[in-house]
């Protein structure tokens, strides 16, 4: 039982230790990815549409302080 305590010990360590880095290695390919893809002239996958704010007409407050 211990053995299994100490093994499952380790390989929390080295997730935590590994973790962060290799979330940055994708991370970083991802970037890279999307400027070849940009340096190439190809749109982006998801581009985004105008945001629209409302489809009502505003009208001013007439509140006052």
């Amino acid at each position: 039982m211990n053995t299994l305590v100490n093994y499952l010990v380790v390989l929390a360590v080295a997730a935590l230790l590994l973790g962060p880095s290799l979330y940055g290695m994708a991370r970083e390919r991802r970037i890279d990815r999307q400027l070849r893809e940009a340096a190439a002239g190809r749109s982006q996958p998801k581009a985004r549409r105008a945001q629209k704010s409302s489809s009502r007409s505003t009208v001013p407050s007439t509140a006052t302080w």
